[in-house]
């Protein structure tokens, strides 16, 4: 059985879906990775083919989408109701729920428009277009296809989240609290 640090009033399901989302970024960024190593997943090469800025891009991109899919365990963590002690100025201060519920819930519809857009694109061939081997191709897709999971389990934890924080304990959190 699969132990979670969530809050005890965080359902289970929720605390199973804010842990999956890092691991539904991972693999797009182990491939983005790969490529500014120069791994073989593309036919240029990676790193061969990106200069020196491209790869600064690459890496930065693949940290900061797993520091953003990481967030979503504030979701369901206690750090997602008060802030840590050690964050200044913040520090000890309830978190506002509706503040990081539009923020998560603002997230997932960002991704839903992203998955969108590189749909569409990849579909009317305006994406840049990598040139790959059908080995690459597939790759690439066992990659990045899970990445369409983030925004519904995102909105799914936003709004348990929500739901909790606004009906903790069978009541109503009074509005003068948040």
């Amino acid at each position: 059985m699969l132990k979670t640090k969530a809050l005890p009033t965080v359902p289970r399901w929720a605390a199973l879906a804010a842990h999956a989302v890092p691991l539904v970024v991972l693999p797009s960024g182990l491939w983005r990775l790969a490529l500014v190593a120069g791994l073989p997943v593309t036919r240029d090469a990676g790193a061969a083919s990106l200069g020196l800025g491209q790869s600064v891009y690459v890496v930065s991109l693949t940290v900061v989408s797993e520091l953003l899919a990481f967030l979503t365990l504030g979701l369901v963590r206690s750090w997602g109701e008060v802030f840590p002690r050690r964050l200044p100025f913040l520090g000890g201060r309830p978190v506002n729920p509706a503040a990081a519920t539009g923020a998560a819930l603002a997230g997932a519809a960002g991704l839903c428009a992203l998955a969108g857009w590189f749909a569409y694109a990849s579909y009317a061939g305006l994406g840049p277009g990598v040139p790959a081997s059908p080995a690459q191709d597939a790759l690439l897709l066992a990659c990045y296809l899970p990445l369409l999971a983030w925004p519904p389990l995102l909105a799914a934890v936003a709004l348990a989240y929500r739901r909790r924080r606004q009906y903790g304990a069978g009541r109503p959190v009074a509005s003068s609290c948040v």
